[in-house]
């Protein structure tokens, strides 16, 4: 997926809280909320109610119900992943020196593979945040610190602003409108935030039977294939059958195994390679695997756009 440049924090839509003007606002609203906490919190000894490791039996308490009183920023991390070790520290860091104006969730995916499919994380690190029980959307690779700053100044702004539990922001946005015209989607979505992928599967699926082109059913039960595909899988073992290997199974299952673990352009690359060395049937089945995985990740992210190129000069 694409790193963003700058912070990009929408929680609302049309909202666009990167603008200057706001960004100026949502420091001095972190500054003044920085304050409070610290002077609510004599000890100075904030590390331990601030960073928070959350697991699936915990999320409701640590996360859900926590996000009612302070927004939690979640963390999805892996020890494997090296951008994860540039943006962690930070990101501890800040929820230090913030003293409890927001709370550092951190989620293992390699041990949480429940929750980073209802969150539908597809690459490392990813940062969400959630706020009177809401998800919002936040970044996803290792920003700059400067950058990270500014994204948590307005996070600890939220409570200002209009809250999430009255459904949405400003009056009139397209995204209010459409969260309570849509209760098929909004059933999927609990469905995943319990965990039952099964029953979010099944909610996508009576979407799409309707409405074959809605994007955000598509996306997400690509996202649940993905992750029933690689169920199971041994990453070692499936990523040495394939090096040297023209053999279009087990380079897809690398190939998933990559994507879902944020190696998003060695995943689209072996592929590719695999589309120029092979030929009939088994370039076919190459391709259409391919485009599977792109449509998944969506053309908004450039990684998308380049391999589409390279595909099509593979094939002609």
């Amino acid at each position: 997926m694409t790193v963003p440049t700058g912070p990009s924090f929408n929680p609302y839509g049309a909202v666009d809280l990167g603008a200057l003007a706001q960004a100026r606002q949502a420091k001095e609203q972190a500054e003044a909320a920085r304050a409070r906490a610290a002077s609510a919190d004599g000890t100075g000894n904030t590390a331990t109610a601030t960073v928070v490791e959350v697991t699936e039996a915990s999320f409701q308490a640590e996360v859900l119900e926590r996000s009612l009183q302070v927004p939690v920023v979640i963390d999805f991390w892996a020890e494997w992943c090296g951008p994860c070790k540039q943006l962690s520290p930070i990101l501890e860091k800040f929820a230090v020196e913030d003293a409890g104006s927001w709370v550092l969730a951190k989620i293992d995916v390699d041990a949480n593979q429940q929750l980073s499919a209802a969150a539908q994380v597809q690459s490392i690190p990813t940062v969400l945040v959630v706020w009177q029980g809401q998800i919002i959307p936040g970044f996803q690779g290792a920003l700059p610190e400067t950058q990270v700053r500014d994204f948590l100044n307005q996070v600890i702004a939220l409570p200002s602003q209009v809250p999430a539990q009255q459904g949405a922001g400003p009056a009139g946005t397209d995204e209010a409108a459409d969260a309570t015209a849509d209760p098929e989607l909004a059933a999927a979505d609990d469905a995943l935030t319990r965990g039952d992928l099964e029953g979010a599967e099944a909610a996508y699926r009576q979407i799409l039977a309707t409405n074959p082109e809605h994007a955000e059913a598509k996306r997400a039960l690509g996202s649940l294939t993905l992750l029933k595909r690689t169920a199971g899988l041994n990453a070692d073992e499936v990523l040495a059958r394939a090096s040297g290997s023209d053999d279009v199974a087990v380079n897809s299952q690398a190939a998933d195994l990559e994507l879902l673990n944020g190696q998003v352009s060695d995943a689209f690359n072996r592929m590719i390679e695999l589309v120029r060395r092979t030929s009939g049937d088994d370039r076919d089945m190459a391709k259409d695997h391919l485009l599977e995985l792109l449509d998944l990740v969506g053309n908004d992210v450039p990684e998308v756009l380049a391999a589409r190129r390279e595909l099509a000069s593979a094939l002609f």
